[in-house]
């Protein structure tokens, strides 16, 4: 197979035996040569591809260790209410909606957020119901943790004023004890059962979509956290036929009924996808109060989030995954949730022997100090987000309160206490562009450069350790670290071109930078129009 030189003002390797190259030479998916361009072209033979990327930094190739690839393709291609400005804005956007976004007869939606709407109150049902009577509307919170529908999506599931909230979940009611629309947490699962399942080709649709967008934002690989067996399956065919482009390593979907296949299955390698991990969810999100605290919320008095499932259920789950070979990844959010979160893994990995699993704690959002102390100390994987803390820093301490918050969104904290980080995006609830990632956890600032010092700056990481977050934190925790993470001779030839430098660059830089060509296992999956 005919070998290709990429040729760059600069490659960052993330090696230590060479850390900053010239050239990379590549034949069959691996790479032959680091080094000079003299060294590469040695290296790949006469009759070499040779492809110039100018001014361009090469990193080894970039992955979101944490998000949601069905769910960026359902977003992609149903209706888009992120940055709706208020309720009569999402309807206008919702009378809009092209024929991709209904399931079935319902209409689907995503990405509202109270939070940015006068007096920042939920939503309710009569506003949908005025423009959709007999239409079902179903539309997620930007968080995936609270579903907004309308009266007819009630009736189709069953619910009533007389409906009492399931376990780890909220039917919110109004004065009257009518259900407002509003489901919070497991509550969404009554009505989502009452829903048609998207049809095949519908769910290749929005899988493809997905996968294209994220080549095109420079990830080679993605961590989906919480897969569903009929997207598993596709992908699983995908990858058989030698047409999935990123490298996927899937966490099973913990939570339904679809475990007991994984459980089955057992972990599973394929060529570019891999299932040997499951996710299950502790709590809710912070945004819709589903996080669970230790005391109340501040702007809740009396509530204090919720559990998803009964402790002793979810450690039930883990040790049994746990004792079928897999590694067990475990959303976290609210400070009682993450302790609990920590009970289940380390008495779980001890009385199954499987420390060497690398287990994970997802989000690792709200912590006490001695929490975080223990979780570094443990060896476990924290698998933290920067654009959340971006995203909530708004309203965060309102949430709270100051003294609650300094163990919140602490990636500093984490990892000087030995926690292994790995970033990701949880995307679609914030945007897959790896590089305003970046951008967040060196300066934990939103892209205009607010607040000016950085929002508890103290957290931050380094420009070294925010790429290190994307490369070799997410190779250690999907257990590909010996071939990926880093470039260096025999490694896959994972890369992504950059037009800014994010590691000796300024970090405002990185708002307005570009992906130029994203290569995976030597080929290029994305390549910009500027360099075609």
């Amino acid at each position: 197979m005919q070998a290709t030189v990429y040729l760059a003002e600069r490659v960052w390797t993330l090696d230590a035996a060479r850390p900053r190259a010239q050239a990379l030479a590549v034949r069959d998916g691996r790479l032959l040569a680091v080094g000079t361009r003299e060294e590469a072209e040695a290296a790949a033979g006469p009759t070499a591809r040779r492809v110039d990327l100018g001014a361009a930094t090469v990193v080894p190739g970039l992955v979101d260790a944490h998000a949601h690839i069905h769910g960026l393709g359902r977003s992609l291609t149903t209706v888009r209410l992120e940055k709706a400005g208020s309720v009569d804005e999402a309807i206008r956007r919702l009378t809009e909606a092209p024929a991709s976004s209904f399931q079935g007869d319902w209409l689907l939606g995503r990405g509202w957020d109270q939070n940015e709407w006068p007096g920042g109150a939920f939503p309710g049902r009569k506003e949908l119901d005025a423009r959709f009577p007999s239409t079902p509307v179903f539309l997620t919170r930007v968080d995936h943790h609270a579903a907004w529908v309308n009266g007819e999506a009630l009736r189709r599931a069953g619910i009533t004023r007389d409906t009492p909230d399931p376990e780890g979940g909220r039917i919110l009611k109004d004065a009257h004890g009518e259900p407002t629309g509003v489901l919070v947490d497991n509550a969404m699962d009554v009505v989502a059962a009452a829903m048609p399942p998207p049809s095949r080709a519908q769910l290749e649709t929005r899988l493809r979509a997905a996968l294209t967008r994220c080549a095109q934002v420079g990830l080679t690989g993605v961590h989906d956290a919480g897969m569903e067996w009929d997207a598993f399956r596709v992908l699983q065919a995908w990858d058989a036929a030698g047409t999935l482009p990123l490298r996927v390593y899937a966490m099973a979907a913990g939570q339904g009924d679809a475990r007991h296949a994984y459980l089955e299955q057992g972990p599973w390698q394929g060529r570019m996808l891999a299932m040997r991990s499951v996710k299950f969810l502790a709590d809710g999100a912070l945004g819709s109060r589903g996080a669970a605290l230790h005391d109340d919320y501040c702007d809740e008095p009396g509530q204090q989030g919720l559990l998803l499932l009964p402790p002793e259920e979810l450690a039930s789950r883990a040790q049994a995954f746990m004792s079928r070979g897999f590694q067990v990844c475990i959303h976290a959010i609210g400070d009682r949730a993450n302790t609990l979160v920590l009970d289940v893994l380390l008495r779980g990995a001890e009385a199954t022997g499987t420390q060497s699993l690398r287990h994970r704690v997802e989000h690792a959002q709200i912590l006490r100090r001695e929490d975080i102390l223990r979780l570094g100390a443990s060896g476990l994987v924290a698998s933290v987000q920067p654009t959340h803390a971006t995203s909530d820093m708004p309203w965060a301490e309102s949430r709270l309160g100051r003294e609650r918050l300094k163990g919140a969104y602490a990636w500093r904290s984490l990892r000087d206490a030995g926690a292994h980080l790995a970033l990701g995006s949880d995307f679609p609830i914030e945007n897959p562009d790896v590089l305003a990632g970046l951008y967040a956890a060196r300066t934990r600032q939103d892209a205009a450069g607010w607040p000016e010092a950085g929002w508890m700056p103290e957290e931050r990481l380094t420009a070294r350790e925010a790429l290190e977050g994307f490369t070799t934190g997410p190779a250690w925790a999907s257990f590909d670290d010996a071939r990926r993470g880093r470039l260096a001779l025999g490694m896959d030839a994972d890369f992504v071109a950059l037009s800014e430098d994010p590691l000796e660059g300024p970090a405002s830089a990185l708002v307005k930078a570009q992906v130029l060509a994203t290569v995976v296992a030597g080929a290029e999956v994305y390549r910009a129009p500027s360099l075609a």
